[in-house]
């Protein structure tokens, strides 16, 4: 198909480029935000979950950047460590990240309850499978591996220090779409739980769909979720919606299981014409 076709394309869907944790996998996306707040603590210096969450969907190294220029952060590392944070220490920080991630990673690889069922369902539509990530790549192939083993294969996937820049930077999508040789961007979904995730997929000219409840925005483990009060639930539901749809989300489901029928729509809207 030439370059006016592509222009001018009018669907199908394509392929949707899902994130990892709190996604498809890592329920509450809680393997990430435990080791920064260990991290930190092994500084002297104590960091909340809701700091440890705030910049999540980043690069792990910009994202432990972030919490340390944090007003209450950098207070509380001046007062403990002597000095202004570096990026000596910043680099000391994520060195010490590493490990600890890589060490937990496989105890928090579960699928999310609907991933293979959706996944599945979008292969028979022959659309492709294509996957991001703030983890880097030896964290990347833990992930795999894991998926792997519970029958998650995608067609490409990304971690951040395989570009330039990550998230929320479309650089990571822009990779994923090229080694699926899939074009024009509006005929890729992006899915994600974070607004950086929201972020990459705008950049990129792709659709952006939000997964609020199984992701960081709640945080939550499944067991934790079901076992909220309802109207707490739907009140931290809620935010979470609001959340992402502030970051430009076209569309915001609870999880990964609902979005066969939004793809039903961004086809019917790329049908009349209709962009991201």
């Amino acid at each position: 198909m030439g370059t006016s076709a592509r222009a001018g394309y009018r669907g199908p869907v394509q392929a949707v480029i899902f994130d990892w944790a709190g996604t498809t996998v890592d329920f509450g996306s809680l393997a990430p935000a435990v080791v920064f707040i260990e991290v930190f603590r092994r500084r002297g210096v104590d960091i909340t979950m809701q700091q440890a969450r705030e910049p999540m969907g980043l690069a792990k190294r910009l994202h432990i950047k972030m919490i340390t220029e944090m007003p209450s952060v950098a207070s509380r590392w001046r007062e403990v460590v002597g000095h202004p944070v570096t990026e000596e220490d910043i680099d000391s920080l994520y060195a010490e990240f590493i490990p600890l991630q890589l060490d937990c990673l496989s105890r928090y690889a579960d699928l999310i309850p609907g991933t293979l069922e959706t996944v599945d369902a979008l292969r028979k539509q022959n659309i492709k499978i294509g996957s991001t990530t703030g983890y880097n790549r030896e964290m990347l192939e833990i992930l795999l591996r894991e998926g792997k083993a519970r029958g998650f294969e995608p067609d490409s996937s990304v971690c951040a220090s395989d570009v330039p820049a990550g998230r929320p930077h479309p650089w990571m999508a822009v990779r994923a779409a090229a080694e699926m040789q899939v074009y024009p961007f509006h005929s890729i979904v992006k899915v994600g739980d974070t607004v950086p995730d929201i972020g990459e997929g705008l950049n990129a000219g792709t659709w952006t769909v939000g997964t609020a409840e199984t992701g960081n925005e709640v945080g939550l483990s499944l067991a934790d979720l079901e076992a909220l009060d309802p109207n707490l639930r739907a009140r931290m539901r809620a935010r979470a919606r609001e959340r992402l749809s502030e970051a430009g989300a076209h569309y915001v489901i609870d999880g990964v299981s609902e979005l066969p029928p939004i793809l039903e729509d961004i086809n019917a809207r790329l049908a009349k014409g209709d962009r991201p």
